[in-house]
């Protein structure tokens, strides 16, 4: 065989393929389809909707929400560098460095324009 030792690989890949489209396909089977208003209202908490769900939300929200998946993304990419860190040398250690100012740079942006001010 040519792919030899790709065999995890094409399972995997299988699989994941499969998880998804099995929870669609169950979800569709098994959820009722009975039609009721209450189940179409926007979720407030249990209380009872005011206003129509398509308002226009301010755009300080989406600011704070995009700083913090930046730094969170900050977080998954230097996790594997910390887990090979004795082995990539001083190299890899300026990178991170260099990675992690350009990050901070963002930040000092962020918040000189008022993107972290909540009020």
């Amino acid at each position: 065989m040519v792919l030899s030792g790709y065999e995890y690989l094409l399972m995997f890949t299988i699989i994941c393929i499969l998880v998804p489209v099995l929870g669609l396909v169950l979800s569709k089977f098994l959820s009722p389809n009975t039609y009721n208003p209450a189940g179409r209202t926007s979720y407030e908490s249990g209380c009872e909707p005011i206003g129509g769900a398509w308002i226009q939300f301010n755009i300080r929200y989406y600011m704070f929400a995009l700083a913090f998946v930046i730094f969170d993304v900050e977080t998954v990419f230097l996790y594997p560098w910390a887990v090979a860190f004795s082995q990539l040398g001083l190299l890899a250690f300026v990178e991170a460095l260099i990675f992690i100012a350009i990050l901070v740079l963002g930040l000092v942006y962020a918040w000189r324009k008022g993107a972290l001010e909540w009020s």
